[in-house]
């Protein structure tokens, strides 16, 4: 008897799919009516992720794996959640929380259809951390990117519009490697079923077996793409800073994606066997570049757009060293950082907004825009909006240091306690062996060294923004755009007062990853329900 949870697993992508379809048929004009529609649909789905993490966190009975259309893998199409993709779906419902209700404030206005486009960028989100075959998450893949593109462009400004450009041709090209690295494994391999994959590479013959690593190191090119791996990096500062703010820090999470992606197929088709260790090597030394030229690109910053465009370069190396690394130790760090980093710099992008306010014409312009689009609601956009906070500077000041304090990894916060239980890891402690040798010390002294970049330019950026003159200009900040901001932060105190259970379940996850084994067994012994013809239902038997 299939129990009522086991559809949860769906959800996070029927969800988003229904509601962007209904808010289609509403007419543009009724924006409030949107919006709570929009929101309650991103709440729900935060209640859902909170429900499925809570089960994965815990001893449970729970099937994993649920097969669509009641089709048996690996001819069907098969949704599978474990501890990453649980906690996965988890960080981007909360990101897309906070991240939404900033928009509420005004930038959901601006354009045609943004809360659709939203919406559709979670459908493409959360099956890429659900799918269980290849295909699947090319589909999911584009239908993120085809919502990406949208929301990039969203608002106005000729800087913007040439961003976006950018950013869409860079994107189409890696969407055309990843069609070709799929279709080089279907050809060798005859399936893309993840697990299927999995079972087959150990049995075949040398011959197909370098067309399949081929395929595959085809593939990795599309997602190095979206992590923003050095040299293919150069589209990613201009573009995230060329954003809207709430776009630019719900799109932390999009080089999430390809470092997900990257970490499922490293463990389950390359951590053992004949190709066991493929692609280790560009990892490392493509991460080393990537924090390499990050950290020099946040130094160089003066914009504060680019220097959280160039944070999210310095959080994509260090995670792809690590990968290349492939310790479990380290690896158990490296999550508790791609978590922290990622509440880390949406809530950065956001305040961006906030404290620059009152040193640019960035309300006229968007009010401009507005009047000029049309509303159907009454929005009064000038000048004198909203009310001025008793103390607006100081919460945006212990915001903004909160942010330099994550970014930095200085103690006693979440950035701090990823990066040290990294380092003790790569320092010996951890499984990597008592005598690290020249390149671990080489990732060692880097990830301090970016550390230290980030306090400088943190602290000059400060400085620059609080301590010098604003010319008597104190930003208007609504309720509704501080709050999301201080929700994400929030959420890092939280991993810090939390941090030893989180920590263990950071180790359960690698661990859980390490054995491919039972991600293998759950898809093969999920099973139909019997006397229903496919595509009648869907029903698994299978459990992580």
């Amino acid at each position: 008897m299939m129990s009522w949870s086991h559809h949860l697993i769906i959800t996070p992508i029927l969800l988003p799919m229904a509601t962007a379809a209904l808010l289609l048929l509403i007419d543009e004009r009724n924006r409030t009516t949107k919006a709570l529609i929009s929101l309650v649909s991103i709440l729900l789905l935060a209640m859902n992720a909170v429900v499925l993490f809570r089960i994965e966190s815990g001893p449970n009975d729970f099937e994993n794996v649920y097969l669509l259309g009641n089709w048996a893998a690996p001819f069907g199409i098969v949704l599978v959640i474990d501890g990453l993709s649980a906690l996965m779906l988890l960080l981007a419902s909360l990101l897309a929380v906070a991240s939404h209700v900033f928009a509420l404030a005004r930038w959901h206005a601006v354009g045609a259809h943004y809360h659709s486009l939203f919406q559709l960028l979670l459908v493409g989100v959360n099956g890429a951390f659900l799918t269980g075959d290849l295909f699947n998450l090319f589909v999911f893949f584009e239908v993120m990117l085809a919502a990406s593109y949208g929301l990039l462009l969203h608002g106005t400004g000729t800087l913007r519009v040439k961003a976006g450009m950018h950013y869409i041709a860079v994107n189409l090209v890696a969407a055309l490697f990843f069609l070709i690295g799929v279709s080089l494994i279907y050809g060798t391999a005859g399936t893309l079923n993840m697990a299927d994959l999995a079972l087959r590479m150990p049995q075949m013959e040398p011959d197909r077996l370098m067309l399949m690593e081929a395929g595959a190191g085809v593939l990795g090119v599309a997602f190095l793409i979206k992590v923003g791996m050095w040299p293919l990096c150069f589209w990613l500062p201009g573009a995230y800073s060329a954003a809207s703010a709430p776009v630019a820090g719900m799109f932390a999470i999009l080089s999430k994606v390809g470092i997900y992606v990257i970490l499922r197929l490293t463990m389950l088709l390359f951590g053992s066997g004949p190709s066991a260790g493929f692609g280790a090597d560009v990892l490392l030394f493509g991460g080393i570049a990537t924090l390499v030229f990050g950290t020099i690109g946040v130094l160089a910053s003066q914009a504060l757009g680019r220097l959280a465009g160039y944070s999210v370069l310095v959080s994509s190396g260090t995670l792809l060293m690590v990968l290349g690394i492939n310790d479990g130790i380290v690896s158990s760090g490296a999550l508790l950082y791609l978590v922290s980093s990622t509440l880390t710099i949406g809530a950065f992008f956001m305040l961006i907004e906030l404290v620059e306010r009152g040193q640019d014409a960035g309300a006229n312009v968007l009010a401009v825009t507005m009047e000029a689009y049309g509303d159907g609601e009454e929005h009064d956009m000038a000048e004198g909006e909203g009310v001025t906070m008793p103390g607006t500077m100081a919460i945006l000041g212990v915001c903004f240091a909160a942010c330099g304090i994550l970014l930095s990894g200085l103690p006693p916060l979440s950035g701090f306690i990823a990066k040290f239980a990294m380092l003790s890891a790569m320092m010996g402690t951890g499984s990597i062996g008592t005598t690290p040798g020249a390149a671990v010390w080489t990732l060692i002294v880097l990830v301090i060294f970016s550390g230290i970049a980030a306090l400088i330019a943190m602290t000059r950026a400060g400085i620059r923004t609080f301590w010098g003159s604003l010319e008597g200009t104190v930003p208007r900040v609504l309720v509704v755009e501080v709050v999301p901001v201080m929700f994400l932060l929030s959420l890092t105190l939280l991993l810090t007062i939390e941090a030893g259970p989180v920590m263990r379940y950071m180790d359960t996850t690698i661990r859980t990853l390490a054995n491919p084994a039972a991600y293998i067994d759950a898809v093969r012994n999920a099973v139909v329900i019997e006397g229903w013809a496919p595509g009648t239902g869907a029903k698994a038997g299978g459990s992580l």
